[in-house]
């Protein structure tokens, strides 16, 4: 959808401005740069951008979209974003909603939505608690809860979402809503899964977890034992207890700040691990795979709960990025030499990461709520994410769809919501089923019958 829209439409929102507490900005105004994400391959063009001070901007943007017919899209840190498609969208930007409450006696965070992960694990860890977060703790912690979110600690314990207790959100139609499994049940269930789908999350309280202190970090071999690392670790990784989690994979770092030199310019092999029994229990679990090549880096021992964002290690400084994913039923030896076939040491890939995550445990129980939230059958997660540098920008994405294709006879045709950034439905409707998607388009009208929200990795009917 494109449209141009009268100036008149600038005046309107200029008069919203004065009914803010945060700013609002227009294209060339300070403030307009908060619409550029981390991800800064996607272009960002919004209208205007409200800079929310609180829930009650949200809710007054929302609703002059409504009568002006314009639509309103929402990001933190971008590391998911979706282009914008049209000069009628309004970027509401949450990073002013970052308050972080921890109580220990209840074992409950109330978060606003503009916090990120890791203001929330130094909050948590001096009471000797820790939130169930994803691999990159500078991630928003809203974006990440709607879209269920696998962390390193999932198959111990779960979905990250599960812990959710209560929503605040602001629906399409302009309401602030307190959501829990009680109150709006329909909203809390799709919230856990719907990504953008059923509204603007403003804060969120969930529960925490008593865990101080994991064994975590990752083996780093040279890339040329690439083969016998990720053949061992295709039968070694499914026996793993559920205290333990683990993935694999294969790494093209460039020489930045932050990048261990012994592990730049050259093909490497990272397997993770992260567990929270105790040291001794985790050397014998790892003995099998220190023992497979010598590691050129073993960065595995106990570490701060509060510092879980080095067993992935993910970069933090913005970048030009491209993603594909896929969910696999299996790891049979055939996948992981299709896989070497294009990503291993006898190609030179354009991937800066090709990652298969092991799945299970805990996560593929129900849980005690049920969630907008598919897959919970898959054995692994598929991840091919490359740099757009310029000099390899072009056939970075048919490389990535290459080594997905190549792994479709062991897929379970699903996806992730949370690496599945984009607006294509056909894509977003492989992130559920028949279902699911459905009822979240059902939904998506009820409570949005406007159509504002209908902007970037949302399901519609």
């Amino acid at each position: 959808m494109s449209t141009t829209l009268p100036t008149a439409h600038d005046d309107a929102l200029l008069a919203l401005r004065h009914r803010l507490d945060g700013t609002l900005a227009l294209a060339g105004e300070p403030g307009y740069e908060l619409a550029t994400p981390w991800n800064v391959a996607v272009p960002m063009t919004p209208r205007a951008v409200v800079a929310a001070a609180g829930p009650d901007d949200v809710v007054e943007t929302v609703r002059a979209a409504n009568e002006l017919g314009l639509r309103v899209a929402v990001q933190r840190t971008g590391h998911g974003a979706v282009a914008t498609d049209g000069d009628d969208v309004v970027l509401v930007h949450t990073g002013r909603l970052d308050g972080v409450h921890v109580d220990p006696a209840t074992r409950i965070a109330r978060i606003g939505a503009g916090a990120v992960w890791q203001q929330v694990l130094d909050a948590a860890a001096p009471h000797g608690l820790a939130p169930l977060v994803g691999s990159a703790p500078h991630v928003g912690v809203a974006g990440f809860l709607t879209g269920g979110g696998i962390g390193p600690l999932v198959r111990t314990f779960g979905l990250s979402s599960d812990t959710v207790r209560a929503f605040d959100v602001v629906t399409g139609d302009g309401r602030l809503l307190h959501v829990t499994p009680d109150e709006h049940a329909e909203l809390f269930w799709g919230l856990r899964g719907g990504k953008g789908t059923l509204g603007i999350v403003c804060a969120v309280e969930l529960d925490l977890l008593p865990v101080a202190e994991i064994v975590g970090g990752a083996l780093y071999f040279d890339g040329a034992d690439a083969a016998a690392v990720l053949h061992a670790w295709r039968t070694w990784a499914p026996a793993l207890p559920e205290h333990a989690n683990t993935s694999v994979a294969l790494l093209q770092l460039p020489p930045l700040p932050g990048v261990p030199p012994v592990l730049a310019g050259r093909l490497t092999v990272a397997v993770r691990f992260a567990s929270v029994e105790d040291a001794g229990t985790c050397e014998a679990l790892l003995a099998p795979m220190r023992a497979v090549a010598t590691p050129i880096l073993d960065a595995v021992g106990p570490i701060p709960h509060a510092a879980i964002g080095a067993v992935h290690a993910d970069p933090v400084d913005p970048l030009p990025g491209h993603e594909d994913s896929s969910l696999l039923r299996e790891l049979p030896a055939e996948a992981v030499d299709a896989l070497l076939a294009l990503a291993g040491p006898a190609v030179r890939s354009p991937q800066a990461v090709v990652e298969l995550r092991l799945l299970g445990g805990a996560l593929a129980r129900p849980a005690a709520h049920t969630s907008a939230f598919c897959h919970r059958g898959a054995a692994f997660t598929l991840s091919v994410i490359g740099v757009l540098a310029p000099e390899i920008a072009a056939i970075v994405p048919g490389h990535a769809a290459e080594v997905v294709a190549a792994l479709d006879p062991w897929s379970t045709g699903g996806r992730l919501p949370n690496f599945t950034a984009t607006a294509d439905p056909a894509l977003l409707a492989r992130c559920y089923d028949e279902s699911t998607l459905a009822w979240l388009g059902t939904l998506a009208e009820r409570h949005d019958p406007a159509g504002v929200l209908k902007v970037g990795q949302v399901v519609r009917g």
